[in-house]
């Protein structure tokens, strides 16, 4: 049976996710390995099979460890499929960087609060909080007028998918980031920050 919208566009989210993890371990720094493809393909296939006694995609088993991925996640995981497939970078290194330390900001505002370390639960205006889409309008037009146009794409892309509601979750913030995202731009801020007091020391 074909899962439902919300269902498919999970394991698909999860499936390009995967795929560009993948495209890049076999890539390994070069775009010059045409089989690579080739293997990502075979891959993005095989873990539709269905398995188990229930005979659900393998997506679905890995969709109950890894919960539902975040559409700034998916879209950055399509971005670098492009650049791996054509050779061509669709961002800039700057682009990513910008994206990544405003996921690690939110981050560091938003869990703290929302696990109970202060008095506002900043995870509440995601459910449709007009503060909130105000803040993200104005983050959104102070990266553009710098030349970032990244982050505004993958606010609007986040909005138009949460307003859709082709995740499970009614939560913006679920659209916005997730916990693979902040692992992955918290580990690039540090690893930033540490190159940066080395070369000053």
């Amino acid at each position: 049976m074909f899962p439902q919208l919300t269902d498919f566009v999970a394991m698909l989210g999860i499936n390009l996710v995967l795929c560009a993890g993948c495209m890049r371990l076999l890539s390994w720094r070069t775009l010059t390995r045409p089989w690579a493809k080739w293997v990502t393909v075979a891959f993005f296939a095989a873990l539709w099979f269905p398995v188990g006694a229930a005979q659900l995609p393998v997506l679905a088993y890995v969709r109950g460890i890894s919960s539902d991925l975040s559409i700034t996640l998916v879209v950055l995981a399509c971005v670098g499929l492009c650049h791996r497939l054509t050779g061509t970078p669709a961002i800039t290194g700057r682009e990513r960087a910008a994206v990544l330390v405003g996921v690690a900001a939110a981050a560091l505002f938003l869990y703290p609060l929302a696990l109970g370390w202060g008095d506002w639960d900043a995870y509440r205006p995601g459910w449709g909080s007009k503060g909130m889409w105000v803040m993200l309008l104005l983050v959104s037009l102070i990266c553009w007028f710098n030349g970032l146009r990244l982050f505004p794409a993958l606010v609007a892309l986040s909005l138009l998918a949460w307003t859709a509601g082709i995740l499970e979750s009614g939560n913006l913030w679920d659209y916005l980031i997730d916990p693979w995202l902040v692992t992955s731009a918290l580990l690039f801020v540090f690893l930033k920050s540490a190159r940066l007091l080395f070369r000053a020391a």
